[in-house]
């Protein structure tokens, strides 16, 4: 499944296409409270059609209404405001004090759609430039930055794969996190020198690597925008995978096992060239305690963590219950912590 950005790109790219007049729609500003998030889009079709969502549905409502009425025909992108007063704030839905501001666009040629969804596909980074005043954009290469930069005559938006996520090992757990891990706009790597478990890999858009893992995080130079889970089982693939990632500035690593598997990795970690400092970064037992026990489980409370991680979320989980979780999922023998 594509994530929620890519499939409204696409929407946007097949209804222009098929010569019916598109607008794409995205949140460029918030004040106060607002429904959803700065980068948000939304493509709406002449006859009302919608893909995605700029708000909780009253604001999707008004625009569909307009574009019905033959509004917003001009090709010029405009700025949108909306819930400036409590009494549009309440006709829009929008919380107390909440405001929003949206570019609207009209989707064409010129919108260069294609070229980025291609360069999209192909795991690159883009930057997407559009100019107000004549409705230009440019594409160029990306970087790990705020998805979204706006001046009122610019608006600057970044398309692709922001994070990385480096899975060790082809198990049945590693295609579940993997899968996930796709709709949260993750570049994936899965790694595993036994060709045998890589031979039955059936997720789509992900890479696969026979490299040994320690050679593979030193070749991918991890930056804070990657994550590492070593998911083998397998101390000799696992710890050299950790011994690297450890070291690297990835914002988040983690490997499965119960506690007392992790209390022991730990002490193996430490016979090596590592700091105290930098084994005290290893998630392990890894993901938020949930009570997960099968597979599927266990790769939503991976996500979870990982998810709070990223987004600068404080993970509250008492040691008592990560002691929970450590004696369910070993009696269960599941054991992710």
């Amino acid at each position: 499944m594509d994530s929620i950005d890519l499939e409204v790109l696409k929407t946007a790219l097949k209804w222009s296409d098929s010569g019916a007049r598109t607008l794409l729609a995205t949140v460029v500003r918030t004040w106060g409270s607002a429904p959803r998030p700065v980068g948000s889009m939304m493509v709406i079709r002449e006859d009302g059609h919608v893909k995605g969502s700029v708000s909780g549905g009253c604001i999707e409502d008004d625009l569909i209404r307009k574009i019905r009425a033959g509004e917003y025909r001009d090709r010029s992108p405009r700025i949108l405001t909306y819930g400036v007063s409590a009494d549009e704030a309440h006709r829009f839905g929008l919380p107390c004090g909440g405001t929003l501001q949206i570019v609207l666009e009209c989707v064409s040629a010129q919108s260069q759609l294609a070229p980025l969804l291609d360069a999209v596909q192909q795991q690159r980074l883009v930057t997407r430039e559009l100019d107000l005043a004549s409705g230009a954009v440019t594409l160029a290469p990306g970087a790990h930055a705020a998805a979204l930069a706006f001046d009122d005559a610019r608006l600057i938006t970044v398309h692709g794969p922001r994070y990385r996520l480096v899975i060790i090992g082809a198990a049945q757990l590693s295609r579940y996190v993997a899968a996930l891990a796709k709709m949260l706009d993750y570049e994936i790597i899965v790694c595993d020198p036994r060709e045998e478990y890589l031979a039955e890999w059936d997720i789509d858009g992900v890479q696969l690597s026979t490299e040994m893992p320690d050679d593979l995080i030193l070749r991918l130079q991890l930056d804070s925008h990657c994550a590492v889970l070593a998911l083998t089982h397998d101390p000799k693939l696992d710890d050299m995978a950790l011994l690297e990632a450890l070291k690297s500035p990835a914002f988040y690593v983690g490997a499965i096992g119960s506690r007392a598997n992790n209390d022991k990795r730990r002490q193996r970690l430490a016979l090596f060239d590592i700091s105290t400092a930098e084994i005290a970064r290893l998630h392990g037992p890894v993901g938020m305690h949930l009570g997960a026990r099968t597979p599927p489980e266990i790769a939503i409370a991976i996500l979870a963590e990982m998810t709070a991680m990223r987004n600068g979320v404080p993970v509250l989980q008492t040691h008592a219950m990560r002691e929970h979780a450590a004696v369910t999922t070993a009696s269960s023998g599941c054991r992710f912590g």
